[in-house]
């Protein structure tokens, strides 16, 4: 094995982050390799958002409220704490198209530079929990990003840290997966 291939195999997604950020520099060098990812047509879809405390202290109240009408107050409160405990956020969009070809297309492009970012970040000891919930849905998340729902398309909310804790996993065998035709 090569060293990338132990860097794919140990990255895990991280739910439970110590609460000091790493350094921002980390970040953008992860960013400048996640755009190194392949794109069709080389249209270079993505857009990262890194988000500062006060952006971020935003999202965590909108979902707070999202939660509330969910699950009550005692539900808003338990999301409230959990993310405001996030050290680091990012925001990957990509713009729309009414071309479904193209749309879908970016779309894949944007979640491969994803997972460089990820693994860039997995390689310097940063951990990435990568999330399409409801609140990336929300008109207010838009608005809060400066963004219109009608031109950008979120790939994914993305935070970010040094893991506090890192779970383990498995898979499945590769002859489970692969299926070789003549």
């Amino acid at each position: 094995m090569t060293p990338i291939d132990d860097v794919i195999r140990a990255r895990r997604t991280i739910h439970s982050f110590q609460s000091e950020c790493p350094p921002l520099e980390l970040v953008r060098l992860a960013i400048d390799g996640a755009r190194w990812a392949p794109n069709h047509h080389r249209t270079e879809p993505w857009q990262f958002h890194l988000l500062g405390p006060e952006t971020a202290a935003r999202i965590v109240e909108l979902s707070a409220q999202i939660e509330l009408a969910i699950r009550g107050p005692e539900g808003a409160a338990a999301r409230r704490r959990r993310w405001s405990a996030v050290p680091g956020w990012l925001v990957v969009s990509c713009p729309r198209s009414d071309d479904p070809i193209r749309s879908e297309e970016d779309y894949a492009a944007c979640c491969c530079a994803i997972q460089n970012l990820s693994l860039s970040l997995w390689a310097r000891g940063v951990g990435v929990k990568w999330t399409t919930g409801g609140v990336t849905r929300n008109e207010e998340f838009f608005r809060i990003l400066g963004l219109s729902p009608v031109e950008s398309r979120i790939v994914g909310l993305l935070w970010f840290g040094w893991p506090a804790e890192v779970p383990q996993q498995d898979r499945k065998p590769l002859e489970d997966i692969l299926k070789e035709l003549p």
